[in-house]
């Protein structure tokens, strides 16, 4: 018997563990073994919505689009608008794994339990729903061969909640188009991702307490994820670390071109499709950025912006060949292809603007506004301190938790600063001073951006051109 259960409302919604029972079914074939019904996902979420102040419906409707029958008791206008929203995100998956949905996806969706006839839910998915969950239950027969399921067809029961129906949604897809969703933290990750996606963008969409929890937490290793042998619907908590490497590894452009085959070897079961096989080289890497990303991550923060740079070359610098770079201001840390030594004397010149939004004033590489520019919106950044990161108090509230990570070195907006990279760990950022000339605080690869808040880089604009030349002594 396969077991699948998971929880819902990690990334985007939040939930706790109910407890449920499994309905079997039988499936009897010839040259195929019976299989029960297996529960394909359990998913868990706080309902947090209130009641809408339209009038209820008596009772459960039915409602249809190309890919989904909903039975639900939303009033039409919502049960209208969860079909869209189901609608796009399938749009969204399909395309991603390649593969068009083939069958109509059923799902029970439930506000209030009280207008449901006692016999229209079948015992698992009713039991789910008094828990405040939702429950995907997968049917169908199992090869004795293979151990392929075959025939797959997937009911959803699922509460209101925002997005529980769309992470079930996700599960269902993917047992009837491969029979099975993965190993957990790929199938718990990319439901959550699933239901978080927007067409033609990567950044960011999350529970504004899913970041207080992530920056707040003390990391959970990479390893520690995707060889765990976690079952499903354990905790919202762990939700969250799934869904914090899946989106790393599908948006960032130093991993996403091998992410996608490796999902798609997972589902249509390819022995060589494993986290290890298809990662092992690059572990070191994925790991240092995955840190990166879980230290530095908010609402609106773009992978794609701030992938590292690990395929420029670095040299030190003599004092009549200098080193040239080009610093984007919508990018995070750069490679200024210069190695230093801890006491190094540089002379830095810079050439070119930059601006932190569409309508900002036009800057200096060191923050400082040029003539004749409107004044500045008001904009705060700040440089983070890697191996010093403060964690929030359990005690904050949302309201509390600012947009980007505090620590004790506030820089101007729109100020050049560094830091250097060594043995896959980062110094603390320093200040490019703007009299040209810099010591070096320690050894390392120099890295350089333009400071602004990690989850608004992407309005900013311009470039500046840097010469470092190491200071002759005579």
């Amino acid at each position: 018997m396969t077991i699948h259960a998971t929880q819902a409302g990690a990334a985007c919604g939040q939930g706790r563990l109910p407890a449920w029972r499994i309905l079997i079914l039988l499936f009897v074939g010839v040259g195929l073994t019976a299989s029960p019904d297996f529960v394909s996902a359990q998913s868990v979420a706080k309902s947090k919505s209130k009641k809408s102040d339209a009038p209820q419906p008596a009772g459960p409707r039915d409602y249809s689009s190309a890919n989904f029958l909903v039975h639900t008791d939303l009033p039409e206008a919502e049960a209208n608008d969860l079909l869209k929203r189901l609608e796009n995100m399938l749009a969204l998956i399909s395309k991603y794994w390649g593969r068009p949905n083939k069958q109509t996806i059923e799902m029970f969706v439930v506000r209030d339990l009280e207008v449901w006839p006692r016999n229209s839910l079948e015992p698992a998915g009713r039991e789910s729903i008094e828990q405040n969950a939702g429950i995907t239950i997968t049917s169908g027969t199992v090869n004795r061969q293979t151990g392929k399921l075959l025939a797959a067809k997937s009911r959803v029961y699922a509460i209101a909640d925002r997005g529980v129906p769309q992470h079930e949604a996700v599960h269902a897809y993917c047992h009837q188009m491969f029979g099975h969703a993965g190993p957990t933290w790929y199938a718990e990750g990319m439901a959550e991702m699933g239901h978080c996606w927007r067409d033609g963008e990567s950044r960011v969409h999350c529970l504004p307490n899913v970041v207080k929890y992530l920056r707040g937490s003390e990391p959970k290793p990479l390893l520690a994820i995707v060889n765990s042998r976690d079952q499903t619907g354990d905790s919202w908590q762990n939700y969250t670390w799934r869904w914090a490497l899946c989106h790393l590894l599908a948006n960032n452009p130093n991993y996403y071109d091998r992410f996608r085959p490796l999902g798609l070897g997972i589902l249509t079961d390819q022995p060589d499709a494993t986290f290890e096989r298809v990662y092992g080289s690059m572990s070191k890497e994925i790991a240092f950025e995955y840190l990166f990303f879980l230290q530095h991550f908010d609402l609106g923060y773009e992978v794609t912006l701030t992938a590292w740079d690990w395929k420029t070359k670095f040299r030190h610098a003599m004092p009549k060949a200098p080193i040239v770079c080009v610093i984007e201001a919508n990018r995070g840390w750069q490679a200024s292809r210069v190695i230093v030594r801890k006491g190094e004397e540089f002379e830095v010149t810079a050439e070119g603007s930059w601006t932190l939004s569409a309508d900002g004033p036009e800057l200096s590489p060191f923050g400082v506004e040029l003539p004749n520019q409107k004044p500045a919106p008001e904009k705060s950044a700040t440089v983070k301190k890697p191996a010093t990161a403060k964690k929030n108090s359990k005690s904050e509230t949302l309201e509390e938790l600012p947009s980007i990570i505090r620590d004790d070195s506030l820089v101007k907006p729109g100020q050049l600063v560094g830091v250097l990279f060594n043995d896959y760990e980062l110094s603390e950022p320093f200040e490019i001073p703007a009299d040209g000339s810099f010591v070096a605080p320690g050894e390392g690869q120099l890295f350089l951006r333009c400071a602004d808040a990690w989850n608004r880089l992407a309005d900013n604009k311009g470039k500046v051109n840097l010469k470092f030349k190491l200071k002759s002594d005579n």
